[in-house]
């Protein structure tokens, strides 16, 4: 009952820091980087194609008529375009739901169509995902969800707003990464020797990415004004406060804590779990056990990662293929020397975690051992 109480305790001190720094953040002024006045997204439904000029490869124009479904003009009728491409419009069909982009001029409705409605078919999957995770993990599963949700509302609503009104991406990224762990440990196991040894693993893995990360950048002279989209990201940094240069770097350490945090947890939990089957090991011995395991977790985890940035790179790949780029040409690239150094870094955050999670279980369950 006690433990319950202690981890009741924590997370509700941790909902009351998220809420100030919740309504610390609010009302932020954001600068208009675009004229939007008078443009809204509205749910609509094709009523009938009008006229159609798609080709078979499923680019053109469309003109459809639409009834809006949701909005102050909800119920009216429209004529539409949509283009359609592999990126926006839709090849509209008789009774399709879709996204409208609906502007009103001199008391005209003037629309296209912008997507296929795809977010209750994204709501679904989400629901099937949650539903899964629950009924494989039962309790533990419901804590994951609950720690999942928590992440995300950091990093939008915390993350996001710090870094916008000028605070360092990387600082911000260090203390939401630190808030995280701490709250999903804690919704996972409590505050317990194992998951306070799984938090500093993960935290000191996570830096240590970081830190690599940032060598490397120097040594390989990467900034983060290196990055694709740079001069429309300029454009964000001139007009707001965000600092540009180091989006890349919080980019990094945000993407290693899920495969670090994951780690941590499991050498925390063999250790605890060893300890608690045989109260005679020492803390050399579960040392031992712990590095054992998380050797044979190195290999998959780090080949996890690699594979994760070499998926998210994969159209360079395919460029760099087809195209027969020369080896100085590729290694001399931003993009391959970004990825790189992204899947190092993280790759390393995990292996480092290894020792460090090891090491501090062992001491804080074996050091009273015989």
């Amino acid at each position: 009952m006690s433990r319950n109480k202690i981890k009741g305790g924590c997370l509700a001190a941790a909902g009351i820091l998220f809420l100030l720094l919740f309504f610390s953040f609010r009302g932020i002024e954001k600068t208009k980087l675009l004229e939007t006045e008078g443009r809204i997204f509205e749910k609509a439904e094709v009523v009938q194609v009008i006229s159609d000029n798609v080709a078979q490869s499923g680019s053109g124009k469309q003109t459809v008529e639409l009834k809006l479904l949701s909005g102050q003009y909800k119920g009216k009728k429209v004529q539409a375009i949509s283009s359609s491409s592999y990126l926006f419009g839709a090849d509209c069909k008789k009774g399709m739901k879709v996204i409208a982009i609906v502007n009103e001029s001199q008391g005209e409705l003037v629309a296209s169509v912008y997507s296929v409605n795809r977010g209750p078919m994204i709501w679904l999957m989400v629901g099937i995902f949650i539903a899964i995770v629950l009924i494989v993990g039962g309790k533990k599963g419901f804590s994951s969800i609950l720690s999942l949700f928590f992440t995300i509302l950091c990093i939008f609503f915390l993350f996001l707003p710090m870094i916008y009104q000028g605070v360092s991406p990387i600082l911000a990224a260090v203390l939401i990464i630190a808030f995280s762990t701490i709250v999903t440990m804690c919704m996972i196991d409590g505050i317990t020797k194992k998951s306070i040894s799984a938090i500093a693993g993960t935290i000191i893995g996570v830096a240590c990415a970081g830190i690599f990360a940032w060598i490397f950048g120097k040594v390989a002279s990467i900034s983060g004004y290196n990055v694709s989209d740079i001069e429309n990201l300029v454009y964000v940094g001139e007009m707001t406060k965000i600092k540009i240069g180091e989006l890349l770097f919080s980019g990094i350490l945000i993407a290693a804590l899920g495969a670090v945090m994951d780690v941590g947890m499991s050498v925390a939990s063999t250790v605890n779990e060893l300890k608690e089957n045989n109260s005679e090991m020492t803390a050399r011995d579960l040392f031992t056990s712990g590095m054992n395991v998380g050797r044979d977790m190195m290999g998959t985890m780090t080949n996890t990662l690699i594979l994760a940035f070499t998926g998210g790179s994969i159209n360079t790949l395919v460029f760099i293929y087809a195209y027969n780029y020369e080896y100085q040409q590729i290694i001399n690239m931003y993009s391959v020397g970004i990825e790189i150094m992204q899947g190092l870094s993280s790759s390393l955050g995990v292996i480092l975690a290894v020792p460090f999670t090891s090491l501090i279980s062992a001491w804080m369950l074996g050091h009273h051992s015989k």
